[in-house]
């Protein structure tokens, strides 16, 4: 049985949103097709008609500084967001994500893009784009348009993004400035390759002893990618010490809405363990800057 009845390559974003818009039964965009090639396979997919591959666009396959942002394209391999000199310079938190994302052959195939398509709370490079404040670039039939990295998201695996018409083309991210870093880490199971229980990425600036603009971002803390904007506030603008994090912790886990999962964690541990998590990716950013 075939998994498809076409498969299209074309080279350019509006020939690929033409493709998934002129296609005769159901179409999907792919790219490492990691997670959707398996999912058709084993029936966890309805059928599709068409599938556009998306590596044959240069637009999409992209790594580069652009004016004052970091661009990379939906269709860059997460070992290559975690090997290139631009993105250790700039986003750091990113390429500690995506270094832990699955494991190195996984890694070479699958793309950032379709981590972010899945639209899953707790996946590692979209917890580091949310702390870095990233933007994402989207196209469909009408043109191309740039919204907000956490307006993507609807809900648990629910995107506001039309795989059927709509492709995630890149995302952009600020440059680093001068004093600012960022960091990810997280907490999984000990064997081997697993799922995290939860994860943080924090981008910070400093200022002297003074801790300047910042974003915190934890997975999961929500049905959608948790930014902690009243931690942030907390600490924002104060002196890192014992009690100023012990106050941002308390605005962490009073906006936080944690989840039990039979197959990672329960709510309570992840309360119970967050602190420690979210401490260390602070100072080893506060360390950084």
């Amino acid at each position: 049985m075939n998994l498809w009845q076409e498969y299209k390559r074309p080279v350019s974003v509006p020939e690929a949103v033409q493709a998934l818009a002129s296609a005769a039964g159901p179409a999907l965009p792919v790219a490492g097709g990691t997670d959707l090639l398996l999912d058709l396979k084993q029936g966890r997919h309805t059928p599709v008609h068409t599938l556009v591959d998306l590596t044959f666009i240069p637009e999409m396959s992209a790594l580069e500084a652009r004016g004052d942002s970091l661009f990379i394209g939906a269709a860059v391999p997460v070992n290559r967001v975690a090997l290139d000199p631009l993105t250790a310079a700039h986003a750091q938190a990113l390429v500690e994500a995506c270094n832990l994302i699955a494991g190195p052959q996984v890694r070479n195939t699958a793309t950032l893009g379709g981590n972010v398509a899945h639209a899953l709370p707790a996946a590692d490079g979209t917890i580091a784009l949310t702390a870095l404040n990233a933007e994402t670039e989207v196209a469909s039939v009408t043109g191309t348009r740039r919204m907000p990295f956490t307006s993507l998201f609807a809900g648990p695996g629910k995107s506001v993004i039309d795989k059927t018409k709509e492709i995630i083309v890149g995302f952009y991210l600020p440059l680093s400035t001068p004093h600012s870093a960022s960091c990810f880490k997280r907490i999984m199971r000990p064997q081997g390759v697993a799922l995290p229980i939860l994860n943080c990425a924090v981008w910070l600036e400093r200022d002297g002893d003074i801790v300047g603009d910042i974003r915190i971002a934890v997975g999961p803390g929500g049905s959608t990618p948790f930014r902690a904007n009243d931690a942030e506030g907390t600490l924002e603008g104060k002196t890192l010490t014992e009690e100023t994090f012990n106050l941002t912790l308390d605005a962490l886990l009073a906006q936080a809405k944690f989840r039990d999962s039979a197959r990672r964690a329960s709510a309570e541990y992840r309360r119970h363990i967050v602190g420690g998590l979210f401490k260390d990716v602070l100072y080893t950013a506060w360390g950084r800057t």
